[in-house]
């Protein structure tokens, strides 16, 4: 399988090197606006530099891998899909639900496979919650809580481009959410400040924030996200159910664990998503690959960034009116 990626930052190079670790496959050729950064990633991986447009248009390319700028991924998926190449997206897939529709359209018209990069669903410890919950372990998931806290916000400069907290950071926990209560969410209740960084908000973003999550059956799930945690990349879920409960605790530096008279103390939470998800990441690519090359459905798939989406949009919505806001179905 014949591969190229578009963007050379730090999440193409990640994917990058997921996929020079795997058999079968070849990284053929990389992209990036900035010429350096590309040189640079050709330089480690043995791959071509060329543009995306030749990428795009290239036979000896089966599948694209996009780690661009949001804003270039709509013509970029328009252009791939196209051309019959499988795609791998990062999210979102575009900051307007509409052009995500769009996308969707374009993807499903042509037949390509299509995933849409949500890593946490690879994590092994999400994904083993979420088996649970499919054999029955705790019942009827009742009350789901999500904690997702970074070590320290990003630049200003990113934040205005962003989209906003809840379409850049809290995107990963709505799919988590859909991916583990098992019914999908039809009202988002958002409240949120900026606490860290007034800088955030004067860009017109927060820094903290809670959103409440519905189901038509009842099921809730609460999520909360910070900007700040000065011990480290906070990842945390846990699942109520009628027979039970599920807990992932954070992943720590080591396990070493030291009690003295004065307590128990732990290693730090590991301080970097790059390093928290390393194993997600290889194990989606490794999916990504394996779907394609078998002909087997790729997941999460395009709907399924718009649905996570389309949770943010209700959340940005219901945190500007105050009110509960219910969430488009498609």
């Amino acid at each position: 399988m014949k591969i190229g990626i578009l963007g050379c930052g730090r999440i193409g190079i990640v994917h990058a090197r997921s996929l020079m670790s795997m058999p079968g496959v070849a990284l053929v050729a990389v992209s990036d606006f900035h010429a350096p950064a590309a040189q640079a990633l050709a330089q480690k991986t043995g791959a071509q530099v060329r543009s995306t447009e030749e990428i795009l248009g290239a036979s000896d390319i089966d599948a694209v891998v996009i780690g661009t700028p949001t804003d270039t991924h709509f013509e970029i998926i328009h252009a791939a899909a196209g051309a019959g190449k499988a795609i791998f997206c990062e999210k979102p897939i575009d900051m307007s639900a509409d052009r995500t529709r769009a996308c969707v359209a374009a993807v499903e018209a042509a037949g390509v496979p299509f995933l849409t990069g949500f890593n946490r669903r690879f994590d092994a410890n999400f994904a083993s919650i979420q088996r649970q919950i499919a054999d029955g372990a705790i019942g009827d998931v009742e009350l789901l809580t999500i904690l997702s806290r970074d070590p320290s916000p990003p630049p200003i400069s990113y934040i205005e481009t962003s989209g906003g907290l809840f379409q850049d950071m809290m995107i990963h926990d709505f799919d988590m959410a859909r991916f583990l209560l098992g019914e999908e969410p039809v009202t988002a209740y958002a409240v949120g400040a900026a606490l860290v960084d007034p800088a955030i908000g004067a860009a017109g973003d927060v820094d903290t924030a809670a959103v409440t999550l519905t189901t038509a059956s009842g099921r809730i799930c609460q999520i909360s996200n910070s900007r700040r945690a000065s011990y480290g990349y906070d990842q945390r879920v846990e699942v109520h159910g009628s027979k039970g409960m599920l807990r992932a605790e954070n992943v720590l530096e080591n396990q070493v664990e030291l009690a003295t008279s004065s307590g128990f103390a732990r290693a730090p939470a590991q301080n970097f998503f790059l390093e928290r998800y390393e194993g997600a990441y290889l194990a989606e690519m490794t999916h990504f690959v394996e779907a394609v090359q078998s002909g087997a459905p790729c997941t999460p798939t395009a709907l399924d960034g718009l649905r996570a989406q389309l949770i943010a949009v209700a959340a940005k919505a219901s945190l500007a009116s105050g009110q509960p806001v219910e969430i488009a179905a498609k």
